[in-house]
């Protein structure tokens, strides 16, 4: 009970920080599928959007990885087991965890080129057609 009560205070005092414009620095790590990292980058919670992460990772994705996203609409950022949508900014994003001191967020990056999602299966084209009938006239 106790953890929910805190969970509930730190999600208040970061609303409440939020409206009072403070401009709360965190650090935002990227765990890519290989368990390497880019970052940490320090940013600001409440005026950095998804869609900005998202350009920051193509812009700074290793180079000697074999797959590499050509734009921010190839990459989706996970973040406490949830899809970030790209209007929603850092603040919004964070789950609340109550007393735990703050350290670096981490996001999942996943990449989905979407010249994948538009290439046909190329075995099914490798399928001879045919016209031919199969039935027997008695």
């Amino acid at each position: 009970m106790a953890e929910k009560e805190g969970a509930k205070v730190g999600a208040e005092e970061m609303e409440e920080r939020e409206q009072e414009g403070e401009a709360e620095e965190v650090e935002v790590k990227f765990r890519l599928f290989d368990g390497s990292d880019i970052g940490p980058v320090r940013c600001n919670a409440a005026t950095t959007t998804v869609a900005a992460l998202k350009d920051r990772v193509v812009a700074d994705w290793p180079k000697d990885k074999q797959i590499i996203p050509k734009t921010a609409s190839d990459v989706k950022l996970i973040s406490g087991g949830k899809i970030l949508e790209n209007d929603k900014n850092v603040a919004q994003c964070r789950a609340p965890f109550g007393d735990l001191p703050s350290s670096a967020i981490t996001m999942h990056v996943v990449v989905q080129p979407s010249s994948a999602k538009s290439k046909p299966d190329k075995k099914a084209n490798k399928l001879p057609k045919t016209t031919r009938c199969s039935c027997t006239i008695l």
